[in-house]
């Protein structure tokens, strides 16, 4: 594993702190202080800089390889294009209701082949559903309310909320360390476990733990807007979270595990803008519904 977090994480971060860089060259010229102390205090300004700094959009996707690649040594993918290509057209139709649109990376959806019913989004913009969460959805409208909780969860950076931040401070502060330096191999291997920790952070939150009260209110209010505004009806998201609650009573594991209270977010969710009523489906969305849910 720490070899693929190799390959998908060294490409990263470049940093200065030029304000204080001019400072110290007056400094020098003024005869204020010498070359030697210049270098050190230059040194110093760019580590706690960078280690000030949040998550970049370009290391949120190399976090977010990282978060995937571990969720595939969990499960295998379900390798049925009809299937894939269909989540990814409702994924790609909800992502352009959402907040942030864009990543760096952009979006990308695939289907876990498990029976586990749950839906996890990884940094960045991949997101994935198990084929149980599928088995459970009735409608293309309550796909899109899966699929836009967890574009939710994307638009909020939840997933680098996970991380911690005395790790995130350590790796930043050791890239910081003289960018055109070559590492040895212990430092390699040093700033390799640092990702990988970071990797795991996010990981256990969202495969593990689950996330809290307020994030997920938070995915569910935003789903509800994706879905608005792309035309579905989000009332279909509260009759597939009363489904889950009923579910929930002789079910475990999964999103059961790791998702609080559903009967909280079934009252949230129940708000006047959901419960304005919308003109039925397309007949073309019921037919493709159909048509690819056989493949479930």
């Amino acid at each position: 594993m720490k070899k693929i977090i190799l390959v998908l994480l060294v490409p990263m971060f470049v940093g200065c702190a030029t304000a204080t860089q001019v400072a110290t060259t007056v400094g020098v010229s003024a005869g204020y202080i010498t070359e030697e102390q210049k270098q050190a205090m230059d040194k110093t300004a760019v580590k706690a800089e960078k280690a000030a700094r949040p998550v970049s959009e370009t290391e949120e996707y190399y976090i977010g390889r990282g978060v995937a690649a571990t969720i595939l040594t969990k499960y295998s993918l379900y390798r049925n294009q009809t299937v894939t290509a269909y989540v990814n057209y409702v994924g790609n139709t909800v992502v352009l209701g959402s907040p942030r649109p864009y990543t760096y990376g952009g979006y990308h959806f695939a289907v876990l082949d498990t029976d586990e019913m749950n839906a996890f989004a990884c940094p960045g913009g991949t997101i994935f559903v198990t084929r149980g969460m599928l088995k459970m959805v009735r409608t293309e409208d309550e796909l899109a309310s899966v699929l836009s909780h967890e574009v939710g969860h994307v638009a909020q950076k939840h997933g680098l909320q996970a991380i911690s931040n005395a790790r995130w401070t350590e790796v930043v502060t050791t890239l910081a360390m003289e960018t055109a330096k070559t590492y040895t191999a212990a430092e390699m291997a040093s700033l390799v476990d640092l990702f990988q920790g970071t990797v795991d952070d996010v990981f256990k939150t969202l495969v593990v733990n689950g996330y809290g009260r307020e994030q997920e209110l938070q995915a569910d209010g935003l789903a509800i807007g994706c879905m608005k505004a792309c035309g579905y009806d989000g009332r279909q998201f509260v009759s597939l979270l009363d489904r889950l609650e009923q579910t929930s009573k002789q079910a475990s594991g999964g999103i059961f595990a790791t998702h609080p209270d559903l009967a909280e977010r079934i009252q949230a969710a129940k708000g006047p803008g959901t419960a304005a009523a919308r003109p039925p489906a397309p007949e073309e969305r019921i037919v493709r519904f159909k048509k690819t849910a056989i493949s479930w």
